[in-house]
């Protein structure tokens, strides 16, 4: 059974930096490509980022690039959100995704609980 457990969210101001980490297991970790969404009260749940199985071609909606950086560990089935120059408008609950395949153009096989991310004005 696939598990996504996620860390670091927390409360920080606008303009301060969180990482966010998901570590997976019950699956070969390099195989799959992993993925970040995001759900702010009221709202659908939106895509954040991915990156494939190789850590290569990281992929971002457009208003986090140049703020948040996806990279990955396959040594330690992990990967991490790391975010700049955060907004009040990406306060969310922030859920790690494992895809079905390497590429992130395919189907979800896991979801993890999510971490809270809360940004003050």
């Amino acid at each position: 059974q696939v598990q996504l457990a996620e860390s670091g969210g927390g409360l920080v101001q606008t303009g301060g930096s969180l990482r966010l980490s998901c570590v997976a297991s019950g699956l070969t970790f390099s195989n799959y490509a992993m993925g970040w969404f995001r759900q702010a009260p009221g709202k659908e749940r939106e895509f954040v980022a991915a990156i494939t199985a190789g850590g290569l071609m990281p992929h971002y909606i457009d208003s986090v690039k140049g703020r948040f950086t996806i990279s990955r560990d396959n040594s330690k089935n992990t990967v991490s959100l790391q975010m700049s120059s955060l907004e009040p408008e990406d306060t969310a609950v922030y859920y790690c995704v494992a895809y079905s395949r390497s590429d992130y153009y395919s189907d979800f096989q896991s979801w993890g609980q999510g971490t809270q991310v809360t940004v003050s004005s």
